[in-house]
């Protein structure tokens, strides 16, 4: 009996080619039954060539039903195992994803969790962050972040992009070379009149709703611009990479140096609509801190790679000794 489920190839197989060859038996001594008694010269009891042979169909068929009736039993016991592996596994699994929710849900390294920044020291095409959290579809939101850029000048590269499937310029925000910072959303464009060349913090919020794709960029809590007709009735889609201090050309990949941000990041929190201005300018003034309700900023949802850091830093206290 081959071994594996009920339901597998080689067990179908072996069960189908049991019966159609005991099937092919009977077959043939039925067919041979009118030959037999009438190939027969010489006189005999007419009972004696049907009975033997019936007596062999009834043979046949005996096994035929010893056979199905065994490979039932195996399903059984197989269908029995399946249950119990599948129990088991399932029991490993569920002890697994309590320990991994268990040290998620430990303590931090950051006092508090959103008490971090995260550096990037020098232009290349290797070092970033990455956001350890699946977004879900988004018909509106709103993206607020604390940053201090290093480039000297030259174009602040990119802070953030959001890749999907098919589509690598989901959400960006992009700064190249002497261009204004513009705002990607489905690759189309929106400039936005911000500024971040003096070095110093700055605290940036990008709103957008697809509803006549209305948006609205803040800076230091103050409006610095609006429009409409971005990306007009496109809903963000969900389970795409957002990456930090990087622009991707593919998902989750393919950067390009010259539009790599330099400098620090903190508190990048994204909401699911669009924050009021009175509550960006309470951010940004430190009197009425938010984190963000699908994207808080936490330790253990961002992730640095290729010389990237992570250390302690709390923007309201920490921005005015930097």
């Amino acid at each position: 009996m081959a071994d594996g489920p009920w339901d597998s190839p080689a067990l179908i197989l072996e069960l189908e080619d049991a019966v159609r060859a005991l099937r092919d038996r009977i077959d043939r001594i039925e067919q041979e039954l009118p030959a037999r008694v009438n190939f027969s010269a010489a006189p005999a009891p007419a009972p004696v060539v049907p009975t033997a042979l019936h007596s062999k169909m009834d043979e046949l068929e005996g096994q035929l039903l010893a056979k199905v009736l065994a490979l039932e039993k195996e399903r059984v016991a197989l269908s029995h195992s399946s249950h119990q592996q599948r129990q088991e596994v399932e029991k490993e699994l569920d002890a697994l994803q309590g320990r991994i929710a268990e040290l998620e849900h430990g303590s931090s390294a950051y006092s508090p969790p959103d008490a971090f920044k995260i550096s990037i020291p020098i232009r290349n095409n290797y070092m970033y962050a990455r956001v350890r959290k699946a977004l879900p579809e988004l018909y509106a939101f709103t993206i607020c972040m604390w940053l201090r850029s290093r480039s000297g000048g030259t174009g602040q590269g990119t802070p953030f992009s959001y890749s999907v499937p098919g589509q690598a310029n989901e959400i960006v925000l992009l700064e190249a070379g002497h261009d204004p910072m513009e705002l990607l959303i489905n690759d189309k464009v929106a400039q936005l009149p911000l500024s971040l060349k003096d070095n110093g913090w700055h605290h940036i919020c990008i709103a957008w709703t697809t509803r006549d794709g209305l948006w609205s960029a803040y800076q230091d809590g103050e409006l610095r611009g609006s429009g409409e007709n971005l990306a007009a009735w496109h809903p963000i889609k969900p389970h795409g990479i957002l990456i930090l201090g990087q622009e991707q050309d593919t998902l989750g990949g393919r950067f390009d140096a010259t539009q790599a941000f330099v400098g620090d990041i903190a508190q990048f929190n994204l909401w699911d609509h669009a924050l009021t201005p009175a509550q960006v300018l309470g951010i940004a003034n430190c009197t009425g801190l938010l984190l963000g309700n699908v994207l808080p900023w936490e330790d253990k949802l961002v992730e640095a790679f290729g010389g990237a850091t992570k250390a302690a830093f709390d923007v309201c206290k920490g921005r005015a000794k930097a």
